[in-house]
C-alpha cells in the first residue's frame, strides 16, 4: 500500500469514527479508558503508601516494569493479579456489575 492509499483509507476510517459508525474504535477507546483508569487508581493508592515501583512489584510478586505498563494504562491485569495488587497495596478488591441506564 503506498501512501496516498493509505492517507485516503485512513481519511475515510476518520470521517467513519467522526459519524459514530465505527463501534469498534468506541470499544477500543472505552477500554484504553478502563485502562487508564485502573493504572491511575494504582498509582494513586501506590503514592498514597509512599510506596515505589519497585517495592510494590516485589510486594506482589512481580517486576518494576509491569507495575509501570498497569500504571501507564498500558495493560489490564487478570483477576487473580488485581487481587495480588490489592493485598499489596493494603486494599479491598471491588468488582461489580451495575446496570446501564440508557439516556432515552
Amino acid at each position: 500500500m503506498n501512501h496516498a492509499e493509505w492517507k485516503t483509507r485512513r481519511h475515510r476510517r476518520l470521517l467513519d469514527d467522526a459519524a459514530g459508525e465505527n463501534t469498534e474504535y468506541d470499544r477500543l477507546y472505552e477500554e484504553a479508558e478502563l485502562a487508564h483508569d485502573l493504572g491511575q487508581m494504582v498509582y494513586d493508592r501506590r503514592t498514597a503508601l509512599g510506596l515505589s515501583q519497585t517495592e510494590l512489584a516485589e510486594r506482589c510478586g512481580m517486576k518494576q516494569p509491569q507495575i509501570s505498563r498497569i500504571e501507564g494504562g498500558g495493560t489490564v491485569p487478570t483477576i487473580p493479579l488485581l487481587r495480588r495488587l490489592a493485598r499489596a497495596l493494603d486494599a479491598e478488591l471491588t468488582i461489580g456489575l451495575t446496570p446501564r441506564v440508557d439516556a432515552a
